[in-house]
């Protein structure tokens, strides 16, 4: 008997059968449909220049014009990691612009150009903070002993607060308004140069301060003297290259005075 033959049999009944053809009108919709959208198999794991991270991609770009651009993103101004540039320094490098402070040669800006710091402003400024406070306490002390020793002495906490808001104040906003002033007037040094630079000059104060504690009122304004001048003399022959194209010499002696009477407040102030 001769066996039976199922190849004619209808399979589009079955289930999970597909269709052999489509028809045109389906294709059509497919092809023209603004909603469809093709994507790439498999996910870009890698950090190429594709945009996502991970998930499939679209073969749509986002520079072709049917999106909103980005806008600026103003995240890195407020992260730590985008200050960390500033502080890429090391031993040598601090050593070095130390030194250069208390030898002004008037070349600081150009040591600093193509690495200044953030490093010895914040440093600096809080270690004199402390020293000026601490050793100015000492000094009333010993100013009282010597005076006389009977008379009772107790240490003045609001030295602190008063160090802290001159010294911050002073290295943070007297770079800023030399900075703004000198770019009204055409300079390209940047910001972060003129705080570097400022940070450093505040260094021989440190030193001054350590020998304010002798209770002798002739030798301490004898430091005063000599610290000002210093001071002064490293802040003036550092600007005084971009002061000169402009014939500014009223901001050059702006900031000779102000380095000088920094020198003055301290003793007059913390060790009188």
């Amino acid at each position: 008997m001769a066996e039976p033959s199922y190849t004619s049999l209808p399979t589009s009944h079955l289930p999970g059968s597909v269709p052999a053809v489509i028809t045109e009108e389906r294709a059509s919709a497919v092809q023209h449909d603004p909603e469809a959208n093709m994507q790439i198999f498999p996910p870009n794991s890698g950090g190429g220049g594709g945009g996502s991270k991970g998930g499939y991609q679209t073969l749509t770009s986002p520079s072709d014009g049917n999106g909103p651009a980005p806008g600026n993103n103003w995240n890195g101004t407020f992260s730590v990691s985008s200050y960390t540039q500033y502080f890429n320094v090391d031993t040598d490098d601090v050593v070095n612009r130390l030194t250069s402070s208390l030898y002004p040669t008037g070349d600081f800006f150009r040591k600093i150009e193509a690495n200044p710091d953030l490093y010895g402003l914040i440093w600096i400024s809080t270690t004199l903070v402390f020293v000026i406070a601490s050793f100015g306490n000492c000094a009333t002390y010993l100013t009282s002993k010597k005076t006389d020793s009977t008379i009772s002495w107790s240490f003045d906490v609001n030295y602190f607060q008063v160090s802290a808001m001159a010294i911050y104040g002073y290295a943070f906003i007297v770079p800023l308004g030399f900075y703004l002033l000198l770019q009204y007037f055409g300079s390209r040094v940047g910001l972060i140069h003129f705080w570097c630079m400022w940070g450093y000059s505040l260094f021989i104060f440190i030193i001054s301060s350590l020998l304010l504690v002798i209770p002798v009122d002739f030798v301490r304004w004898t430091i005063t003297l000599v610290t000002g001048v210093a001071s002064a003399a490293f802040v003036g022959l550092n600007l005084k290259s971009h002061v000169e194209l402009n014939d500014l010499t009223i901001v050059l002696v702006a900031a000779c005075v102000l380095q000088f009477a920094l020198a003055i407040f301290i003793k007059s102030w913390f060790f009188h």
